[in-house]
């Protein structure tokens, strides 16, 4: 009798650079059906708060809308954004408001960037009578601590002379003064679900500006100076509000935007477990035999949460293997890894340039899937 083909979920993350989430299992389910045609492929494009998040938490219903806001510099920039259930619920990737890879953002300072759009997008929202949001923290550029986010819902900074100062790294070196009296009083209605893997307090050594701060553009030489400006904010701010957020995890993701929206009563979540809920991934992986997930690297931050971590869990939870294949793994990972995985497998078959592995990466990670199905039915006997 011919053996059943295998029920399979595909629920790997983007391949940040070359592949959408999207893509990334319409290639892997290219692979399997070389090897099985009439195989139930159950594709779960995934995210956990970063890029591709808006795409993963739409892929199963919602609007997708546009709205006008001011980008990292303050200039006026178009961001898309979606509305799902109902009551509405906004879905904010920020991004899309300030991500770490537009290229437009590269000539900008970090100590120039402001999170103002970000807040222009809850405010604008909360006058469209919006009270629920989801916000997804990861791949943004900035690092201000939330001020821009703050300083968009009313919250007023100045200086020693009673000036306006700008929401923005260079901006809090001057700041003297926050006044809390004109914030959004709307908030107070609103539910704010923060979308993050990171569980970084706002300051310190292991905060915002000293981990993440050198990747977004920060010198190493001006993080003891900006992390101590941040603080500043950060404590007048908690007094004005007679609230605290800053040493919560979480409250260094996105450069501070994790400590702004905590403070205004935003509630941290793991970004994966989020959009696996949204999605349904649990009710695909019911009575599936394997999963399939990945992203573009994997390394220790892949077991601390990220979303192939929480795809394995799921499936662990259902006694089904989960298989992990990234674009490159970092090889003292894998040991870790392993304890969560079926396998752990890069994309790469030979030498190559990062260039190729990019260019290629939908034919790479097809052939992977490939030759892994061959390896699932000689497992099966």
């Amino acid at each position: 009798m011919p053996r059943r083909s295998p029920a399979v979920v595909l629920a790997p993350d983007s391949f940040k650079g070359s592949l959408s989430a999207s893509d990334a299992a319409a290639a892997i389910a290219e692979g399997l059906r070389r090897v099985w045609p009439d195989a139930d492929l159950r594709l779960c494009p995934m995210a956990d708060g970063g890029e591709g998040t808006l795409d993963a938490v739409l892929s199963r219903g919602g609007q997708r809308l546009t709205a006008g806001i001011s980008d990292v510099a303050g200039k006026p920039l178009a961001v898309a954004y979606g509305l799902i259930g109902e009551p509405a619920t906004a879905v904010v990737e920020v991004a899309q408001v300030v991500g770490l890879t537009d290229p437009a953002v590269a000539a900008i300072d970090v100590e120039h960037r402001t999170t103002l759009g970000v807040g222009e997008m809850i405010r604008n929202r909360l006058d469209a009578g919006v009270r629920s949001f989801m916000i997804g923290l990861g791949g943004s550029s900035t690092n201000d601590g939330g001020a821009g986010l703050l300083a968009a819902l009313g919250l007023s900074l100045t200086d020693a002379r009673g000036r306006a100062i700008e929401p923005t790294p260079a901006g809090l070196a001057t700041l003297a003064a926050v006044d809390a009296s004109r914030l959004d009083p709307r908030l107070a209605d609103a539910r704010i679900i923060v979308m993050s893997d990171v569980n970084n307090p706002l300051t310190g050594e292991r905060g915002a500006t000293a981990i993440f701060g050198p990747q977004k553009g920060v010198l190493r030489e001006r993080i003891a100076e900006i992390d101590g400006h941040i603080a500043n904010f950060a404590s007048l701010t908690e007094g004005a509000l007679d609230r605290r957020a800053q040493d919560k995890p979480g409250a260094g993701a996105a450069g501070g935007l994790g400590f702004a929206l905590q403070l205004i009563g935003g509630e941290m979540r793991s970004g994966a477990e989020v959009v696996a809920d949204l999605i349904g991934l649990d009710a695909a992986l019911d009575g599936a035999d394997w999963a399939i997930t990945g992203e573009g690297k994997s390394d220790e931050q892949t077991a601390l949460g990220k979303t192939p971590l929480i795809v394995a869990r799921r499936a662990a939870a259902r006694l089904i293997p989960a298989t992990l294949i990234s674009g490159s793994i970092d090889r003292s990972a894998l040991p870790e890894l392993g304890r969560h995985f079926a396998g752990c497998f890069s994309l790469p078959s030979g030498p190559a340039s990062l260039e190729q592995c990019l260019e290629d990466a939908a034919a790479l990670l097809a052939d992977r899937a490939e030759q892994l199905a061959l390896l699932f039915d000689a497992a099966r006997g």
